[in-house]
């Protein structure tokens, strides 16, 4: 038995990505329900703000997931 913690699978998600990852879906599928004919503007950018903050969030999330596991490169010097 080792003090090593449990090695994860490549690509699996912490409960904290798959909460951030929750949280855009709902967003997404709140925008898509919406009838954007008749929202205001207000209400148009308020949902555009929130989907913009959303995918930011998805892309941070696959670059954390991604960089965990690429071998690291080292530098070469010429």
């Amino acid at each position: 038995m080792t003090d090593e913690p449990p090695a994860t699978l490549p690509g699996a998600l912490t409960d904290l990505q798959r909460a951030r990852i929750d949280y855009a879906s709902r967003d997404l599928e709140y925008a898509r329900a919406e009838d954007l004919a008749q929202l205001p503007a207000a209400g148009l950018i308020l949902i555009i703000e929130r989907l913009r903050t959303r995918l930011d969030d998805v892309l941070q999330i696959i670059g954390e997931v991604t960089r965990d596991h690429e071998p690291q490169q080292e530098d070469q010097q010429h």
